[in-house]
């Protein structure tokens, strides 16, 4: 099995990620969620929530929009391991994050 991570910017602005079901369940979730910490951090991205609980799909969201939609259209390891860590945390085969409309489905 593998899966499939989509990040969209916008229309005809789609980037599609393939990880395989091996690398993805190795990852443990505590992991792939101190790697979204770290990035927002690293990113100096705006806490999603300063003041209460933080969602994951806040991280992902947020992440994905202060990384940029460069990042994600070069297809390098950085949005490699965006999508083996997202697949891991939503745990499903297909993920489309929607950056313009700041959804996850």
């Amino acid at each position: 099995m593998s899966y499939v991570v989509k990040v969209v910017f916008g229309p005809d602005r789609e980037y599609e990620f393939y990880t395989n079901a091996e690398a993805v369940e190795a990852l443990d979730r505590n992991v792939a969620r101190d790697w979204l910490v770290r990035e927002m951090e690293a990113l100096e991205c705006d806490a999603p929530n300063p003041m209460g609980k933080v969602l994951v799909v806040d991280l992902i969201l947020n992440l994905a929009k202060c990384a940029g939609e460069a990042r994600f259209a070069e297809g390098g390891e950085w949005a490699q391991a965006f999508a083996q860590v997202v697949a891991r945390l939503l745990d499903r085969p297909v993920a489309r994050i929607d950056v313009e409309n700041f959804t996850v489905g």
